[in-house]
């Protein structure tokens, strides 16, 4: 079943809404890809203009940018901590806010990588 982004059918107090109009192709959403641990595998998506979208499926290299704003590209080690979920940090998923362990030190996602391709983060020691 495709995940629909529309308006809802029920109004607040429960009562059904009739459609003036049926489902339009861009209000269809996509199912969620989580970007975990491992080696680069990649999605291209297609999106509205011909464009496209890099989705990262797994990812074992960071860059990571420190206090003075050198970036270094470095492993990752693993998943400590994520806001987003608890159960990420056992699974090892890796989204924008999570803090990984890297070669370097701890570091906090800036990127989104379901959206960019890539993970960015910053050092937070």
């Amino acid at each position: 079943m495709a995940i629909w982004q529309g308006r809802s059918r029920r109004s607040i107090t429960g009562r059904i809404i009739r459609a003036h109009r049926g489902k339009k192709k861009y209000e269809i959403g996509r199912e969620q890809l989580i970007t975990t641990l491992g080696e680069r595998r990649t999605k291209k998506i297609r999106t509205t203009g011909k464009n496209e979208k890099v989705r990262l499926l797994s990812i074992n290299v960071a860059y990571v940018t420190d206090k003075n704003g050198k970036t270094s590209k470095t492993e990752i080690l693993g998943v400590v901590e994520n806001p987003a979920n608890p159960h990420y940090v056992r699974r090892n998923i890796i989204t924008k806010g999570a803090i990984i362990e890297t070669k370097l030190g701890k570091a906090r996602v800036t990127s989104r990588p379901g959206q960019h391709g890539q993970i960015n983060a910053v050092l937070i020691e």
